[in-house]
């Protein structure tokens, strides 16, 4: 098994004393290259933490998180950035598209921060399977959502990732700009290989994954292969109940 990401035994506490919130309780999970993962929980379960310390944003308490085969819980600032830059793409709810620049400016614009030049395959590559080749020297202003967003998707994509994060990716799309999205994330883990770990609370999105992981209370409590929005709903409401 070739993972592109895992965590072993995370732990997480935000606070101290007595007003300690205990966010990650000893997760562990492993996530395989070119896969598709939702994280799914109640609001407070610890979906976005795990995330966050998965990509690098947030230094978990104990345990290890690997990325790339790095383990990355250890470093030091400055290379745990470089990492962050180089391993790690990210897709939120809002685009964060620079207004000023073109789309494919907008793409581009990692690997410029980063003095790495294009390579022109790959983004072919993934302009093709986003299908937004009309629309790479259009603002995103004269773009709509969906486009914005799947620029936001190329532009996560470019730096050939080893995990694209995507929180709430579609959060602020309508159901049929969240479905082509979704179908989009899809393909980019069948045609370009990429690993995808989403954040969600909507079963019909997680049910574009190849699995979903339910946490409840900091702590893993479901794994569900080849989720339908049904059994992910029904899952959901059992962690309710």
């Amino acid at each position: 098994m070739r993972l592109a990401c895992a965590a072993e035994e995370l732990k997480k506490t935000y606070g101290s004393g007595d007003t300690a919130v205990p966010a990650l309780r000893g997760v562990s999970a492993g996530f395989e290259r070119g896969t598709f993962t939702a994280v799914m929980g109640p609001s407070g379960s610890g979906k976005s933490t795990l995330m966050h310390c998965l990509a690098g944003l947030d230094r978990v308490d104990s345990g290890q998180v690997l990325l790339g085969g790095v383990v990355i819980s250890g470093l030091a600032d400055r290379a745990l950035t470089k990492v962050r830059r180089d391993r790690v793409g990210f897709v939120f709810q809002s685009f964060n598209l620079v207004p000023t620049l073109t789309a494919l400016q907008n793409i581009l614009l990692p690997l410029d921060l980063a003095g790495r030049r294009p390579d022109r395959d790959r983004l072919d590559l993934v302009v093709q399977a986003l299908r937004i080749g009309d629309r790479l020297e259009h603002r995103p202003s004269e773009l709509s959502g969906g486009q914005q967003q799947r620029v936001a998707v190329a532009r996560a994509l470019i730096t050939e990732p080893d995990v694209l994060f995507a929180d709430e990716p579609t959060g602020a799309l309508d159901s049929t700009t969240a479905t082509t999205l979704l179908s989009f994330l899809r393909r980019s883990c069948r045609e370009l290989g990429q690993t995808i770990v989403m954040v969600t609370h909507d079963p019909m999105a997680a049910s574009f994954a190849d699995r979903a992981l339910l946490l409840s209370d900091g702590l893993i409590v479901q794994e569900i292969h080849q989720p339908t929005p049904d059994l992910v709903l029904n899952a959901m409401r059992g962690l309710a109940a």
